[in-house]
C-alpha cells in the first residue's frame, strides 16, 4: 500500500485546528485513519504544581466521605433513592412548606420532593401509600446516583 505521507501530515493537521481526536477518510480501498490521545496532551499541558491540590482534595474529603457512609449503611433497603445526580429541593419554591415531614401519610403518586439535574426540575414521587418514617436528606443538598432519599413505612 502506497502512503500519502502529505495527506496524513494534513490530516494530523486538522485533528490539531479543529480540536478533533480522530479522523478517518476513505477513497476507494485506501482507508487512512488518524488519531491522537487527548489525554496525555491534557497531562502534559498542565504544570507539575496543578496536581498538589487535586492530592490534597480527597484527603480533606475522607472524613466527610466517613461520616455519610453509616448513614448510607443505616438506610433501609426500601428507602426510596435517587434515580439520578443532583440537587434536592424539599420544597417547591423558596419559602413554601415542604412536600412530606415525617409522619405524614402519602399516597403512591405523591410528590415526596424535587431533584434539580442539569437545571431540570424532577419531581421524586412516593413508590407506595405509607407514613414518612425518615427524611435522609437536607434542603439543597447534593446527592448521587441511587442515594436513599427517603424511607415510607
Amino acid at each position: 500500500m502506497n502512503i500519502d505521507s502529505a495527506l496524513v501530515r494534513e490530516l494530523a493537521e486538522l485533528l490539531a485546528d479543529t480540536g478533533l481526536t480522530e479522523i478517518e477518510v476513505e477513497d476507494g480501498d485506501r482507508k487512512i485513519r488518524v488519531s491522537r490521545q487527548m489525554a496525555q496532551q491534557i497531562a502534559a499541558a498542565l504544570p507539575p504544581m496543578g496536581y498538589a491540590p487535586a492530592a490534597a482534595a480527597p484527603v480533606a474529603a475522607a472524613p466527610v466521605a466517613a461520616e455519610a457512609a453509616p448513614a448510607a449503611a443505616a438506610a433501609p433497603v426500601d428507602a426510596v433513592k435517587s434515580p439520578m445526580v443532583g440537587t434536592v429541593y424539599l420544597a417547591p419554591e423558596p419559602g413554601a412548606a415542604d412536600f412530606i415531614t415525617v409522619g405524614k401519610t402519602v399516597k403512591a403518586g405523591d410528590v415526596l420532593l424535587i431533584v434539580e439535574a442539569m437545571k431540570v426540575m424532577n419531581q421524586i414521587v412516593a413508590p407506595k401509600a405509607g407514613t414518612v418514617t425518615a427524611i435522609l436528606v437536607d434542603n439543597q443538598q447534593p446527592v448521587e446516583f441511587d442515594q436513599p432519599l427517603v424511607v415510607i413505612g
